[in-house]
C-alpha cells in the first residue's frame, strides 16, 4: 500500500504548495483511488504533476464529507478524468455525467477496502485491510475518532490512521495503533507527537508512506 498527500495545509516537500484542505492517493490492490480533492482544483492537479503522478491514472474518487475544503477540486479534476466517485448520503451529483454511488452505511467498495458508512450524518472514512490490520483514512473525523475506530473494529484490529483529526483529544486511542499521521485540520498535532515520537508520522504535501 502506497499513501501519497497531495494536497494539505503544510509542506513535506517545498517544491509543493500548501493550502487549507486534504487530499491524498491511496495506491492498494490493485487500486488507484484519489481521496478527497482539497480545496482548489488547479493547486490539487499543480501538485498531481510536480508529483509525475497521471491523473488519468486514478480509477475513482472517495470524498469523506462534502465541505469545500475537501470538495471544491473535484469538478477539475473529474473534467480530466471523469471516475466514479464514492460519497456520503445526501452528497449532490457534482456533473449529470458522473457517477456517484452514495453510501450510508459501512460496506465493502472493493475486496479489502471498505467504506465506514456515513457517519453523524455527514462523514464516511476509508479502511484498508492489511496483515497487521485496518488503516483508516479520514478526512476530517467529524464523528469522532472514537466512533471510527468502532465501526473499523468490526473489520478488524486497527493498526494507523492518516487524515485530518480535528480536536481529537482520546490519546489513549493511540496506544493500540502502530503509527499516526496527523494532517490538515488536527488541533493537537504536536501532543501527539510529544506523547507518542515512535508512531508519529509527519504528514504534509509530498509525503509518501509505503506500507
Amino acid at each position: 500500500m502506497k499513501i501519497t498527500i497531495l494536497y494539505d495545509n503544510t509542506t513535506w516537500n517545498k517544491n509543493l504548495k500548501p493550502d487549507w484542505g486534504f487530499a491524498c492517493l491511496a495506491e492498494v490492490f490493485g487500486k488507484t483511488i484519489l481521496f478527497d480533492t482539497g480545496a482548489k482544483g488547479s493547486l490539487l492537479l499543480y501538485n498531481i504533476k510536480q508529483l509525475n503522478i497521471d491523473p488519468m491514472a486514478v480509477d475513482e474518487i472517495f470524498i469523506s464529507h462534502h465541505h469545500w475544503d475537501h470538495t471544491g477540486g473535484l469538478p477539475q479534476f473529474l473534467a480530466i478524468n471523469n471516475v466514479p466517485v464514492y460519497a456520503p448520503a445526501g452528497f449532490k451529483n457534482p456533473d449529470q455525467n458522473t457517477k456517484v454511488i452514495r453510501i450510508e452505511k459501512s460496506r465493502m467498495i472493493h475486496e479489502n477496502i471498505w467504506s465506514t458508512g456515513t457517519l453523524a450524518g455527514i462523514e464516511q472514512s476509508l479502511m484498508v485491510k492489511q496483515k497487521d490490520g485496518i488503516i483508516v483514512i479520514a478526512g476530517c473525523s467529524h464523528p469522532g475518532v472514537d466512533q471510527i475506530f468502532t465501526v473499523a473494529e468490526q473489520f478488524g484490529d486497527v493498526s494507523a490512521i492518516i487524515g485530518g483529526l480535528h480536536g481529537f483529544q482520546t490519546f489513549n486511542l493511540i496506544k493500540k495503533i502502530d503509527w499516526i499521521c496527523p494532517t490538515h485540520c488536527t488541533r493537537f498535532s504536536d501532543k501527539i507527537k510529544k506523547l507518542y515520537p515512535d508512531k508519529y508520522i509527519q504528514g504534509g504535501v509530498g509525503r509518501i508512506i509505503e506500507i
